[in-house]
């Protein structure tokens, strides 16, 4: 929960102090229960927004790789053609396309994961939204059988208005510590799903140096082999 999340939640609070003396304890447990379903519904865009970055990503992965397909068929087209420098320049294109698509692997790995974990959290909360609900439903009927109770006593003792008041407040002080931990467990669940690491982080300059050299050694060992290749060729044709 941000910082204005948690402003908020800590004002919502105050004056629900405020009014709990005047409110009914029945509309009290149903604003408790529409709130935890406000949450399950955050969860649920959470959930949408992860499955919609991870399809992001898997297109782009599939697109790199229909141009890494592309590059290698011109290299192999100008190497037919004796120009080994648009050769080169297609290969180095097809090494780049070649490391992006692992890092976005890795990082659709990464999403996949957050979404597993998403769902599985989206289906904890929702499990204990519906004990709420069947919690809320016994509490209420227990009151209105108090309350009722109550009223009955009140006619026969005289002395109704106090016992009344006595009542009222031990039912508001265990709703509203039951309402309270439902909502304590909701948030600390959406507080453990963190939050995604940036898929931008390229390295150091170290590293972009290490991948160069390497990506010039892919290179020249694809050329090695596109010569060798198209030398056997050259041989096979000359034997026929």
């Amino acid at each position: 929960m941000g910082l204005i999340g948690r402003f908020l939640f800590l004002v919502r609070s105050k004056l629900n102090a405020l009014l709990n003396r005047a409110a009914d304890p029945s509309a009290e447990l149903d604003y408790s229960y529409e709130q935890l379903r406000d949450q399950l519904q955050d969860v649920t865009r959470g959930i949408a927004d992860v499955t919609t970055q991870k399809k992001r990503l898997e297109i782009h992965r599939r697109r790199l790789r229909e141009n890494v397909e592309k590059y290698d068929g011109q290299a192999r087209e100008a190497m037919r053609q004796g120009r080994e420098d648009l050769a080169r320049r297609a290969l180095e294109k097809k090494q780049a396309h070649v490391s992006q698509i692992a890092d976005l692997t890795d990082q659709i790995d990464d999403l996949q994961g957050t979404q597993d974990r998403l769902v599985g959290k989206r289906a904890e909360l929702s499990s204990r939204v519906e004990q709420f609900r069947t919690h809320k439903e016994t509490v209420k009927a227990r009151y209105e059988a108090a309350e009722a109770s109550a009223r009955v006593s009140e006619a026969f003792t005289g002395v109704g208005d106090t016992m009344a008041d006595v009542s009222r407040s031990i039912e508001r002080a265990t709703e509203r510590t039951e309402r309270m931990e439902a909502r304590a467990a909701a948030l600390e669940e959406l507080e453990e799903t963190g939050q995604l690491e940036s898929v931008l982080d390229k390295g150091d300059d170290i590293d972009r140096e290490l991948d160069r050299v390497s990506t010039e050694r892919a290179v020249d060992y694809e050329l090695e082999s596109l010569r060798a290749e198209l030398g056997s060729e050259a041989e096979r044709e000359a034997a026929d």
